[in-house]
């Protein structure tokens, strides 16, 4: 899964995806954390940044966000059939976490991971979003990050890892057009091992309080090592 991601220039959003409209108020943040309203890019004659709550929420009813979904699952259950099909974004970042088990003087003990692009350029996760309207009539939007089996890279640490979207990939992605089921999910693979680095981060990431750039600076600790 994807509990956590960074994104340190969000001002290059409107850019990156050549949005229609300009960015919200939203500051740099390297501990981006779920039920965080985060800026999301939507295909609307053009491309729109859009600001949702991270934890897709199946109607008025719902508590809880769901802040991954498998995109296995999208394939077994009918009910995201429409949102594949309808309510498909992209959710920018320019890395995530996952925590992995290290050995620490020979006891195990998780360890967050930033992994990131080349260059630590911004990209795009898949992502899903629903939208209604509470009991008072406002607009609620939210969204998921759709996961995908590991890369040999994210393959290190965990078991899954957010579906990226190729750049070349992302206009299909939102085209409003595609609607071939299988041709959806085609974008919804592990990201090239090639293009993907990873480094052991410092254990302050596991504090939502903390958000500064040194999250993302390498922990070096020579006992630590990855199981």
């Amino acid at each position: 899964m994807c509990g956590r991601f960074t994104l340190g220039k969000p001002t290059e959003i409107i850019k990156r995806f050549n949005t229609s409209n300009k960015l919200p108020m939203f500051e740099p943040s390297w501990n981006i954390a779920p039920s965080w309203t985060i800026p999301t890019i939507t295909r609307n004659s053009p491309n729109k940044i859009a600001m949702m709550k991270w934890g897709f929420l199946f109607g008025k009813t719902s508590n809880y966000g769901t802040i991954n979904l498998r995109s296995e699952t999208l394939k077994e259950r009918p009910f995201f059939r429409h949102f594949l099909m309808e309510k498909r974004c992209i959710i920018p970042a320019d890395s995530f976490y996952e925590w992995g088990e290290v050995n620490l003087e020979g006891k195990p003990e998780k360890y967050p991971f930033n992994f990131y692009l080349k260059d630590r350029k911004i990209f795009g996760f898949a992502g899903l979003y629903n939208d209604f309207k509470d009991a008072e009539g406002r607009p609620i939007f939210s969204c998921a990050i759709l996961t995908c089996p590991p890369n040999e890279v994210v393959k290190k640490v965990h078991n899954r890892m957010p579906a990226i979207l190729k750049e070349s990939d992302e206009d299909e992605w939102l085209n409003p057009e595609n609607k071939d089921f299988e041709n959806i999910f085609k974008f919804l693979k592990p990201y090239p091992t090639r293009d993907m680095k990873f480094n052991l981060v410092s254990q302050r990431v596991n504090n939502t309080g903390n958000d500064d750039k040194n999250l993302i600076k390498p922990f070096e600790n020579p006992q630590l090592k990855l199981q």
